[in-house]
This record gives C-alpha cells, structure tokens and sequence, in this order.
C-alpha cells in the first residue's frame, strides 16, 4: 500500500549544498545587531538580580515570569540608551561598532525595538506584580530619563545612577510578594548601590581616551587618574564590606555558602587594592573581577534561600 501511494510521485530535489548553512547566516546577520542593540549580557545580569531578590522573598515559587520581565525591560531601556546617544557611541572606539552609529540598523528601528520590549516587559511584570511593574518602570525613567542626559552634563553621573542597580532586585522581591521595608532587601539594596559606582568608573579608567574623545565630561578632569583610581577603591572596598554584612540580616545562613562568601568578597577588596596601587592606564582586570564579585554573591544569596526553605 505504501508502495503504491507513491507511484507516480517524484522525490522531492535535495536543497544544494550548503543552502542550509547559508540561510543560517543570513539568520544570524539580522539577528546579530539586536543582541548587540539590547546588551545581551547586561540584560541576563538584571534577570539575574531580579531572580535573585525573587528567590529570597519567596523561595517556593519560581523566579521566571519577574525575570522575563526585568529581562524584557533592561533590553528595551538598552535600546532606548543606544537611541539617545547614537552620536557620542560613534566616537568612541568601544562602541562605535554598535547598530546606530556602524549603519547596520536605523534610528527608526532601534526606537522600535526599544518600545516592543519595554512594552513587553511591562506587560509581563503587570501580570506578575503591580508594585514590581511600577519599579520596573521607575528605574527606567531614572536610566533613560536622568542618568542618560546627566552623563553629557556632569563627570558624576554614576553616583546619580547607582540607585538604577537596586532596581533589579528589587523587582525580583516585590514579584516574589516580599515587603519593600524588609531589612534583607535593604542589604541586598545596599550591595547592589555600593557596587554600582565602582563598576562604572572602573569601565571608565579602562576606556578613559573614548570617553575623552567623545566630549563626555569624566571625573579625569577633576580628579587626576591616581586620585580617581583611590576613591573607585574605596567604593570597591565598599562594596566587600557590605557583602559581609549580608550574614547579619539572614541572607547567608548555610555554613559552607557562608563560608564561600569571604573569599568572594575578597575579590573586590583585591580589585581595589590593584587600583590603588596603579599607575598609568588602568586595565580591564578590576573592571571583570568585581562584576565576577557581585555573580558570585547573588548565586551565594539564591542558593542559601533554596537551601534554608
């Protein structure tokens, strides 16, 4: 019978060589300036945080609707950021390969873009949590709205815009239906505030010239580089000791991960200690190790949560 159905019939022609992987390119070049356009990795960071604060208000329910949410949110306000700054992002060498100012996309397009995920990360955070949607959106206006303007204006801009990093986890606890006054999220808050600057100005030592080149006022020119390098240690340092602190309101309770949290705050206090000690052009090295610092206690807090429920 099977035999019969197909007489007649001619077998279909192969693709030709290579087709396939062809088209898989062509997938990949249009895809390729979206993620570049929406931060891919600073946008799995925030869901990260945003899980994070989830998983400590309420360890008995998952995480992944309020981190699809921040996700969503953190790449549109990245789309919107890389909108508003298309003409300084050309003028510097770190960026100049983005979607805007290389020509690969519009201006048009990345507006677009940008207002399909915010209004998708609303959505999605709505359904979830009125109080989390309204952070969410709050820390966007504060992103896109302040600190994104500020930085064309003052060489402080980040200390305006450290409150942007409480945001995520904040998110991530009202969408676990924890209270905002709890004093866990205020250390939690706190972490993320104290290490928000430093991982700035650390970018900023690392790209100085590019900043310059662009016309961006930094705090080189108020400070000298040595001098800016000590106080990013210091807020460095900061951040270590805040870190140590989480144990205090109950956020570290399982011995071996409390353990594991002295050596993770080591490494931003030996990121400061490289600053202070540096002379010349400031690597990369203290900007990567105290972005590891602030993974590892994040994984540290999830998994203590999980672990003590």
């Amino acid at each position: 019978m099977t035999t019969a159905s197909h007489q007649g019939r001619e077998p279909a022609p192969s693709p030709p060589v290579g087709e396939g992987r062809g088209e898989g390119k062509i997938r990949l070049k249009t895809i390729a300036p979206y993620l570049t356009l929406f931060r891919m990795p600073v946008a799995l960071f925030a869901a990260a945080a945003a899980a994070t604060g989830h998983i400590v208000a309420s360890p008995a329910s998952g995480p992944a609707v309020t981190a699809l949410g921040v996700f969503l949110l953190a790449c549109g306000a990245s789309a919107l950021n890389q909108y508003q700054e298309r003409d300084i992002d050309g003028l510097m060498e770190r960026t100049a390969r983005r979607p805007l100012p290389s020509g690969t996309m519009r201006p048009g397009q990345a507006l677009s873009a940008a207002a399909a995920a915010l209004a998708a990360g609303t959505l999605v955070l709505a359904a979830q949590d009125s109080t989390a949607v309204c952070l969410g959106l709050g820390a966007v206006a504060w992103y896109n709205g302040l600190y994104t303007p500020l930085k064309r204006r003052t060489a402080f801009a980040a200390v305006y815009g450290a409150p942007v990093g409480m945001a995520a986890p904040a998110v991530g606890w009202a969408g676990g239906g924890g209270n905002l006054a709890d004093p866990r999220l205020m250390a939690l808050a706190l972490l993320f505030l104290l290490w928000q600057v430093p991982h700035f100005w650390m970018l900023l030592l690392a790209n100085g010239d590019d900043y310059e080149r662009a016309g961006l006022p930094t705090p080189v020119r108020t400070l000298s580089p040595e001098r800016l390098a000590s106080v990013t240690a210091l807020w460095a340092a900061a951040s270590a000791v805040s870190s140590l602190l989480l144990p205090l309101f109950g956020l570290v309770r399982t011995p071996a991960l409390y353990a594991l949290l002295l050596p993770s705050a080591l490494v931003p206090a030996i990121a400061a200690l490289r600053l202070a000690t540096t002379t010349g052009r400031v690597s990369a090295v203290p900007f990567r190790m105290i972005n590891g610092f602030i993974a590892a206690v994040m994984l540290l807090v999830a998994s203590d949560a999980l672990l003590s429920r």
